[in-house]
């Protein structure tokens, strides 16, 4: 892509989505979502092929590093102030460290686990999002809602229950992507109001890749399976720029879907990333979700798009209210 290219899609991507007709809007956010369900398993399947090589600390670090060189010339090009408000830093902070213990979880997973089957797990963040806005920030949530969080739960153990048997302890790594990727998309609620999402993009990855290296620094020589670095050969090269240019890619198509559709509507779509998932490991891994997986993985679909649903019927009986003439 040369700069010139590079210098439109900035201004493309800068320009007011007020100005695009509001159907219009829609079907870019729903193409940019189903690329992301389609770009998404791209960096899992690429943290998979360099962690036969390479220790999951050094393919964390990778990921965030590169993030942070992509972004940086969009930072440049689309004219974007870097400064942040004092009182914002903390939640930058925590919302980088929490994406970071994400990611080193999940990709310890899917070191010996199947794509599908750690993803499935992962996708327990949304009903984790559900309860803690009930129960500790005490949004009103209604006890259907509640429900097909349990149910979502229920299978989530369908799929640990064969993993667990199979590869010990790391079955649960997915569950400490899902609780930190469930307090990050909190956080991250409130920061995607004050913060521009290239320039919250850009400081995840620097904040992150600076707490990284000095890690693997340190873990140099210990001998440590999962920190301590090595020097990449051959393809392994590839795979890290891929896990990075992957996250970055996917993640901003997410960030830009949500500008331009409802949640609601884009919600649902996010599933796909199941199946892609389950396709690429058979086709580059030849692994597949057993049945007792299979079952879990239909069971956290279903509960997570009934919540959806329930959250439609919620957000419309509300607009009804507002719009009744008072009485």
């Amino acid at each position: 892509m040369d700069g010139r290219v590079l210098m439109d899609l900035c201004e493309a991507m800068t320009q007011s989505a007020s100005s695009i007709p509001a159907k219009d809007r829609t079907l870019a956010g729903v193409a940019l979502m189903l690329g992301f369900c389609l770009t998404a398993p791209l960096l899992d399947v690429a943290a998979k092929l360099a962690s036969e090589s390479v220790p999951v600390g050094q393919i964390t670090a990778a990921r965030f590093v590169v993030q942070c060189a992509l972004m940086a010339p969009f930072v440049w090009l689309m004219g974007l102030s870097l400064r942040v408000a004092r009182a914002q830093w903390p939640a930058l902070l925590f919302r980088a460290m929490l994406l970071l213990v994400s990611t080193f979880c999940f990709i310890a997973a899917i070191r010996v686990m199947p794509l599908a089957d750690a993803l499935a797990i992962v996708f327990v963040a949304p009903f984790i999002v559900l309860l803690v806005g009930k129960f500790y920030l005490g949004e009103d949530v209604g006890a259907r809602r509640v429900g097909a969080a349990i149910v979502g739960f229920v299978g989530v153990l369908f799929v640990i229950q064969p993993s667990f048997e199979a590869f010990g302890a790391v079955a649960l790594f997915p569950l400490g992507t899902a609780v930190g990727f469930a307090f990050y998309i909190l956080v991250t609620r409130g920061l995607s109001r004050q913060v521009h999402p290239v320039t919250l993009q850009f400081y995840t990855g620097l904040i992150a890749g600076v707490f990284c290296v000095p890690v693997m620094m340190l873990a140099e020589g210990s001998g440590d399976e999962l920190l301590d670095p090595v020097w990449p050969a051959g393809i392994a090269w590839l795979w890290l720029l891929g896990v990075g240019f992957f996250a970055t890619l996917s993640h901003m198509m997410m960030t830009y879907a949500l500008s331009l559709a409802p949640s609601a509507t884009l919600a649902p779509l996010q599933y796909l990333e199941l199946p892609v998932a389950a396709l690429l490991g058979y086709l580059v891994f030849q692994d597949f979700p057993n049945t007792l997986t299979l079952t879990g993985i239909a069971i956290i679909i279903g509960a997570g798009l009934y919540m959806i649903h329930r959250e439609r019927v919620t957000a419309r009986q509300l607009i009804t209210e507002r719009a009744a003439p008072p009485i």
